[in-house]
Parts: C-alpha cells; sequence; structure tokens
C-alpha cells in the first residue's frame, strides 16, 4: 500500500520535473537550439502540427536557426508560423530553407527571462509540493480505514518528504543552471 503511494508520488514528481525541463527549452538565451520552435505549430495541409513533422530544425551556427522544409509548398506556412510566435524571431527564407538569426539579448532581458525562469521553476515545487500533499493525504487515509498503523504512516511520511526534497532540489538545480545560461553574454 505505502509502496504503492510511493511509487506513484515518484512518478508524477518526475513527470513534474521534466515539465519545468521542457518548458525551459522555449525560453530563449542567447544561443541557438532547435528545441526553442518545438511548441510552433505550422498548418500543414489543414492540421495543425509541430514544426519537426514539416521540417527538420538545425543549428547553422551559435545564433543562427536553420529550417529546411520537407516540402516547398511549406516554406511559406512555416515562416508564417514563426513570425507569428511569441519568440519575436524574424525568419529569412533562401529558396526552400529559413534562417531564424537569434538577436542578441540586452541586459534587461536577460533578467527578465531569469524572473521568467524563476517563476517557471517556482511551479514546479508547487506541483511538486501538491504532489506530496496528495500523497501525505492518501496515507492519512490508509490509517482511518486501519490498513496501516500510525507508525507505518510516520514511516511513509518521512519518505514521502525525502522524495519531496530531491525532486525540489532537482528543480533548483535546473532553475540555477538555467539562470546562469541565460545571464551568460
Amino acid at each position: 500500500m505505502i509502496n504503492e503511494i510511493l511509487n506513484d508520488a515518484e512518478r508524477r514528481m518526475k513527470k513534474s520535473s521534466e515539465a519545468v525541463a521542457a518548458e525551459f527549452t522555449r525560453i530563449r538565451t542567447g544561443r541557438a537550439s532547435p528545441a526553442l520552435l518545438n511548441h510552433i505549430m505550422v498548418d500543414y495541409y489543414g492540421n495543425s502540427v509541430p514544426i519537426a513533422q514539416a521540417a527538420t530544425v538545425s543549428v547553422s551556427d551559435a545564433r543562427t536557426l536553420q529550417v529546411q522544409a520537407w516540402e516547398k509548398s511549406m516554406v511559406a506556412a512555416i515562416e508564417r508560423a514563426i513570425m507569428e510566435s511569441d519568440l519575436g524571431l524574424n525568419p529569412m527564407t533562401a529558396g526552400e530553407v529559413i534562417r531564424i538569426p537569434l538577436p542578441v539579448l540586452s541586459e534587461e532581458r536577460r533578467i527578465e527571462m531569469t524572473k521568467i525562469v524563476r517563476h517557471e521553476g517556482e511551479n514546479g515545487k508547487i506541483a511538486i509540493r501538491n504532489i506530496r500533499r496528495d500523497a501525505l493525504g492518501d496515507a492519512r487515509d490508509l490509517v482511518k480505514e486501519k490498513e496501516i498503523g500510525k507508525d507505518e504512516e510516520k514511516r511513509a511520511e518521512a519518505e514521502i518528504q525525502i522524495l519531496t526534497d530531491r525532486f525540489v532540489g532537482l528543480v533548483e538545480q535546473m532553475v540555477s543552471e538555467k539562470e546562469t545560461e541565460v545571464m551568460e553574454v
């Protein structure tokens, strides 16, 4: 019973930390990364699909992304989707290849980005703490139903707290690394 609660809590906490990591890939730093475009959706013959399903995204140099459309007819749709995204990028098309230069971030913009990083990290930690609350509630329910004793509940609480501390620490480490990456010139 307790092992099921712990396994479920660990699985959910891991998903929360992975969601934070995925959110961090969307936050633009000074360097080019194909993951920056992952959330952009392109109209592909009436269906909205991620850009990776309509083109190949690669890094041509430290500050330039290159998008190679699989079909020449998709170049305009991909370019439009990039321009309409919230990233503030200006793609340049040369035939079937779209080049996206990433402008250098100003100091003010970098500081703004670190605030976004901290906010996303805090959201991740809140999600992990909510999972802890749910797991502790499940353990208390087992005590009320007399399926486990008080001492087993205390042991479960300690293990859930250790799990929570591990994943909160992981999120804090990711936040610290991303802040360093964003502030790097």
